[in-house]
Parts: structure tokens; C-alpha cells; sequence
């Protein structure tokens, strides 16, 4: 029953203009008075988006609303807590991408990852869709209220230097 309210929620507000585009700062635009199991996005809607990043980077764009419908299936105590991060692999290749899952960012070129934010199993995670480039590493919804891609010099810098949970490597670029 959730998923099909948030779904007509999430329809309503999504905006055709935004189609493709890739979404940073889960706190500011449409996105974050969209909904994902009992919050809203701009709470507990980062593996959404790190998915949503992913297919719009590999030319493969679906609407947020459709993304987060999928991924409810995912969401761990009523979504409170967002999606479970070892279950972002099956919605990527539900919508059709190839990936390797591993425990550390390494070489990758696209990755998406999962961090805690403070000390593990006492604070919040956050998840990010990543791409290297020959400077650095461009980082999409870094923080909440960010509105831009940001930019690390190095892996450790992605997560604060805090411990990383899962990463998804893209593959087939």
C-alpha cells in the first residue's frame, strides 16, 4: 500500500523537465518532497538516487518515480532507514546494469558506494554514485542540501575517511 501511494505522490510531483538529469542534493528541488516508504526522499532517499545517477550516467534514464517504486521492495523498517545497501546491486541490473560488487572503491571508474557517516551501527549511512576522471573523482549527492557534483581528490575522501559499506563497480561503459 505504501508503494503504490508514494508512487501516485511521487508521479505528481516529478517534472518532465528533469527527465535525464542527474539529481543532486537530495534535500533541495522536487526530489526531496518526493516519498520513499514513510519519509521523504530528502531523508532516507540516497541509494534511490545513487541508482537513479547510475542509469542516467549509462544512458539508460528512468524517472525517479520509477526507480523508487522498484526499489521499495528494498526498504529496510518501512524505509525509515532507506534501502538495505547490499540490495542496490538488484535494482541495477533490474534496469539493466552490469556490475561487480566488492568491499573497496579500488581503480573504479563508476561506482556507486555506501558509507556510514559517523561510528558504524551508531549513525546514519549515505550512498553516492561516483565517476573517476584523470583529476579526481566527481562525487553526485554528496550531501543533502548540496546542489552541485563535488569533487574528491581520492577515494577516502568520498567518505569522509569513515568505513565504506558496499560498492557497486559499473560495468559496460
Amino acid at each position: 500500500m505504501i508503494t503504490e501511494n508514494n508512487y501516485r505522490h511521487n508521479l505528481n510531483l516529478y517534472k518532465k523537465s528533469f527527465y535525464g538529469r542527474m539529481i543532486n542534493g537530495q534535500g533541495v528541488d522536487y526530489v526531496s518532497g518526493m516519498r520513499y516508504g514513510i519519509c521523504n526522499m530528502s531523508f532516507n532517499g540516497c541509494e534511490v538516487i545513487a541508482v537513479h545517477n547510475a542509469l542516467v550516467y549509462m544512458k539508460k534514464a528512468r524517472p525517479v518515480y520509477e526507480v523508487s517504486r522498484y526499489m521499495e521492495k528494498f526498504r529496510m523498517l518501512a524505509g525509515f532507514f532507506g534501502c538495505n545497501p547490499y540490495k542496490i546491486g538488484e535494482a541495477l541490473r533490474h534496469f539493466g546494469i552490469k556490475y561487480k560488487k566488492s568491499r573497496q572503491i579500488g581503480e573504479s571508474e563508476i561506482f556507486i558506494v555506501s558509507f556510514w557517516t559517523g561510528q558504524r551501527f551508531l549513525s546514519t549511512i549515505h550512498t553516492v554514485f561516483c565517476v573517476r576522471n584523470n583529476n579526481g573523482i566527481l562525487v553526485y549527492n554528496i550531501y543533502n542540501n548540496c546542489p552541485d557534483v563535488r569533487f574528491c581528490r581520492n577515494n577516502p575522501e568520498i567518505a569522509k575517511y569513515k568505513k565504506i559499506i558496499v560498492v557497486y563497480t559499473i560495468k559496460g561503459v
